[in-house]
């Protein structure tokens, strides 16, 4: 078998994809995930519009000699949201308003239409995270945490499972898509990979999203942070916010930039998701309680006790689709809504109650 069966393109597959059904399909956020199956294998394709282009940056230092000062000028170019229209169609207008369609220049590179994950081969984990879902609030306690939380992590932090991980630490995988690698054996703790997460198209600012895996592998969760880690995450903090806007001219600055650990994760090797302000990520992965600010978390360690984030309660949302959810969380908010004195919710049918 040679290399490029081995490796098949994203062109390649996507040609042989065959459509199941819609798993989840966001109207304000331009994204839609299908499944359906490659070669018989299950597959998940997610196809998010990308954002506008408004301008290009152009820096220029300052005219005068004794100022540091750089210049930042906005110029349109022919991909623009404005001077790229090709195409403009006036829908109606009343009074000072109008509304129209437009069909804006295209380009793969400059102004792509669309951002394309895929998935293959998929399994029944992905699936559920990408089907749409009712979401439930969870409190959980330490010893929810013991019960029903632990014993899922440690499956689900194997080598086997975390493999892709790995091989981007140590065995040189996406090369061409880390940003920055900051790796020496004598200092491991404080080393780590920035790369961009898949949710970015790598061309918009405004929706730079990017990952920070450290090559610190005793922490699987912010369960397991302790008051000692907080030197480690103010170092983090530092380090990130001064190399990102390095790595991109500047064009985002260090006070831009929201730094967060989710809880639960998509998946269990801790890592810091690093996102440009602008972007709307408040509307799923960052949910009250599920995005722990990294200055919150280190402010919290300056209180906790010796256990840390283990000794405390956390709320967070949970879909009724997630592994955890049916292994014990479905229960746990249910004893947690009685303990509470939160009535249940009468069993209605067609909006009258139904007959005991």
């Amino acid at each position: 078998m040679n290399e490029e069966q081995q490796h098949p393109t994203i062109n390649d597959l996507i040609k042989r994809f065959k459509f199941t059904r819609i798993l989840d399909s966001n109207p304000r956020m331009k994204i839609i995930s299908l499944l359906g199956s490659i070669d018989n294998e299950d597959a998940i394709i997610t196809v998010e519009k990308t954002h506008f282009i408004f301008d290009e940056n152009v820096r220029r230092p300052s005219q005068d000699k004794n100022s540091q000062e750089t210049i930042i000028y906005h110029v349109e170019n022919e991909y623009s949201c404005i001077g790229g229209i090709e195409e403009l169609k006036q829908l109606t207008s009343n009074d000072i308003y109008y509304w129209g369609l437009s069909i804006i220049k295209q380009d793969i590179v400059q102004n792509p239409t669309a951002k394309i994950n895929l998935i293959w081969p998929a399994n029944y984990v992905h699936i559920r995270r990408y089907d749409q879902q009712h979401l439930h609030l969870i409190r959980e306690t330490p010893e929810t945490y013991k019960e029903v939380v632990k014993p899922y992590v440690e499956e689900m932090s194997t080598p086997e499972k975390l493999k892709w991980v790995y091989d981007i630490l140590y065995e040189n995988s996406e090369t061409s898509r880390v940003i920055y690698k900051d790796y020496e054996d004598d200092r491991k703790k404080s080393s780590f990979v920035i790369l961009p997460d898949t949710r970015w198209d790598g061309v918009n600012l405004d929706g730079l999203y990017l990952v920070a895996l450290p090559y610190r592998d005793d922490i699987r969760t912010v369960r397991d942070l302790r008051p000692s880690d907080r030197d480690w995450l103010i170092e983090l903090n530092r380090k990130f916010r001064s190399i990102v806007p390095a790595c991109y001219n500047f064009s985002v600055h260090a006070d831009e930039l929201k730094i967060f650990i989710h809880y639960q994760p998509s998946y269990y090797y801790f890592h810091f998701h690093i996102v440009n302000l602008k972007h709307p990520v408040l509307t799923d992965g960052s949910l009250v309680g599920k995005a722990i600010l990294i200055e919150d978390a280190i402010d919290h360690l300056k209180t906790l006790g010796p256990e840390g984030y283990m000794a405390r309660s956390l709320a967070y949302a949970i879909g009724e689709s997630h592994e955890l959810w049916r292994r014990g969380l479905k229960d746990e908010v249910g004893k947690q809504m009685k303990r509470d004195g939160i009535p249940e919710i009468p069993k209605v049918l067609n909006g009258f109650e139904k007959d005991s």
